[in-house]
């Protein structure tokens, strides 16, 4: 009697299954007589094992395990990982935890690194260039100094040994408005060649007979052109300078100037021979490029002729001096 009674007081109360994850209050479960109370307990305890299972999952998927597998489950989730591709459980996993956010990366500074870059790229290639530029200068100048020594290059020497005025006649009309003049000249030149390694080759010359004072142009000639070998001269007789100019009122004002000034009791006047041409030097086999000289000879104290005769002009205290004439784009040094 008292075993009926303790069977109807456990069917009449809720019954509580323990389970690993939770108490599960089974009031459908109620036995409905004592004879069930052992098949009702067993069913409970079925149905509580498959809510944690699901439970368990369920944890698995949204937070999965960092554990390493153990050898039984390696070889199921190599199966699983050759059947699902690694983006895609990327992406489930993304999918169910969509709380989860990727670490911050900063970015490079792709451009600030290319322009640092190209700025040192820039100054190596200034540095490398003037260093370059240097250097080209320092062999040009040790290679000059060595040839210097070496040959002891000197200038050429012009002389002019005789100056014969034939005709210099200053005209002007009534009125003083038209000026001419009419200049012959002959001359007698004589260029050198001091240096014993080195060979000339001149250009034809341009001679030009000029006021020594002003400047004012009186004529001008021609001279052919020539070349003079080592530690020789040659000599150039009659060569003819004459002009025909009309002269402006400065032109004709300064040549009165010069006349005026130089002009003694026996009526001489100062003249200057320039001569224009362009020479090469030959070393041996090696020969320059052109360079421009200009010969000016000055100090020759000549008389304007009475007549036909032709008076001699005096060239012995004459200096003939030889420049170089360096011409840039339209300049000439």
């Amino acid at each position: 009697m008292q075993d009926s009674n303790f069977g109807l007081q456990l069917a009449s109360r809720p019954l509580l299954v323990h389970c690993p994850s939770l108490l599960c209050p089974l009031h459908s479960l109620s036995a409905p007589s004592p004879y069930t109370h052992t098949h009702t307990h067993t069913n409970a305890t079925l149905f509580c094992k498959h809510l944690a299972k699901k439970e368990k999952k369920m944890s698995e998927k949204v937070f999965p395990s960092s554990k390493p597998a153990t050898n039984g489950t390696a070889t199921a989730n190599t199966t699983t990982t050759a059947s699902n591709p690694p983006n895609a459980t990327a992406n489930k996993s993304h999918l169910y935890n969509p709380t989860s956010r990727l670490p911050y990366r900063p970015q490079p500074h792709t451009r600030r690194h290319r322009s640092r870059s190209g700025r040192n790229i820039c100054c190596c290639c200034c540095f490398w260039t003037i260093l370059t530029i240097l250097l080209l200068l320092l062999l040009a100048a040790i290679a000059g100094t060595a040839l210097y020594i070496l040959y002891r290059p000197h200038r050429p020497t012009f002389t002019i040994t005789s100056l014969r005025i034939h005709r210099l006649n200053l005209t002007t009309s009534a009125d003083s408005s038209i000026s001419h003049l009419s200049t012959l000249l002959n001359l007698t030149i004589i260029s050198e060649n001091p240096n014993s390694h080195i060979s000339l080759d001149y250009e034809p010359f341009t001679v030009s007979a000029l006021s020594d004072g002003n400047g004012v142009f009186l004529g001008n000639g021609s001279l052919p052109a020539f070349s003079l070998s080592k530690k020789n001269q040659t000599s150039f007789r009659n060569v003819v300078v004459s002009g025909s100019n009309d002269l402006d009122v400065d032109a004709l004002n300064s040549l009165r100037s010069d006349l005026k000034k130089k002009k003694s009791a026996d009526g001489s006047v100062m003249l200057k021979i320039e001569m224009d041409t362009r020479v090469k030097m030959k070393v041996g086999g090696l020969k320059t490029k052109e360079v421009g000289i200009r010969v000016t000879c000055d100090g020759i104290k000549g008389s304007i002729p009475k007549g036909k005769t032709p008076t001699v002009a005096v060239t012995t205290k004459s200096k003939c001096k030889v420049d170089l004439r360096i011409k840039i784009w339209r300049w000439t040094f």
